[in-house]
């Protein structure tokens, strides 16, 4: 499992939409903005949700293919150009029933990709 740097957990934290990619049921990739998620760092995973998430087409892929990618990025300037972005990829979950009462997609990192935070990988 992959760990998440300092710079990186607070990038995390100062963001609010995300994309989601998961594998549809004919091996195509599935891309979608998501805007509830958050970094979990009790188990050091992040965990995405969403209004009747159990039944949605990126809930259905995690549970037939358990593998996605999560990428939260933005441009922190113009001019000069920088982007900035942290790439979450590996193994994950779709739970139905949490703590919470909530479904979510628990993805556990396998490989994390980071740039124009300050201390890049």
């Amino acid at each position: 499992m992959a760990a998440f740097t300092t710079a990186e957990v607070d990038y995390l934290s100062a963001r609010r939409i995300g994309r989601l990619a998961t594998v549809d049921a004919s091996g195509l990739p599935h891309v979608v903005p998501v805007g509830m998620w958050h970094y979990n760092p009790e188990l050091g995973t992040i965990d995405v949700s969403g209004r009747n998430f159990a039944a949605t087409k990126k809930f259905r892929n995690v549970r037939a293919h358990p593998k996605a990618a999560f990428v939260i990025d933005d441009v922190a300037s113009v001019d000069p150009w920088r982007p900035r972005c942290v790439m979450v990829q590996g193994a994950a979950e779709a739970l139905e029933t949490t703590d919470s009462g909530e479904a979510l997609i628990r993805i556990t990192p396998d490989k994390i990709t980071s740039w124009g935070l300050g201390d890049d990988r």
